[in-house]
C-alpha cells in the first residue's frame, strides 16, 4: 500500500520554514521539486505493484534527494 512521506517531519522541519528557505534559494526550490517528483513516482509504482527492484531505486533515489536537502537547510551543502 502507497503512503505519502511527510517530508517536513522527516526534515524536522516546518513547513513554513521550508517554504521561506525555497523562496530565497534556487538549488533547494530544485531539490525540493524533484523530491515531490520522485515521490509520486514512487507512490505510482507502489500502487501499481511494479517489482521490487524498480521501487527500491525509486525509494533510494527518493532517500537521496532528501538527504541533499537536509544537508542544505542544515547549512552544510556544498555551494
Amino acid at each position: 500500500m502507497p503512503v505519502k512521506h511527510d517530508l517536513y517531519q522527516d526534515l524536522s522541519c516546518s513547513r513554513e520554514v521550508v517554504q521561506q528557505k525555497r523562496a530565497n534559494d534556487p538549488h533547494l526550490n530544485a531539490l525540493l521539486d524533484k523530491y515531490s517528483d520522485i515521490d509520486n513516482q514512487v507512490l505510482k509504482a507502489e500502487a501499481s505493484a511494479q517489482g521490487d527492484d524498480d521501487v527500491r531505486k525509486l525509494k533510494e533515489k527518493r532517500l537521496s534527494i532528501k538527504d541533499e536537502i537536509s544537508q542544505n537547510l542544515n547549512g552544510s551543502a556544498r555551494t
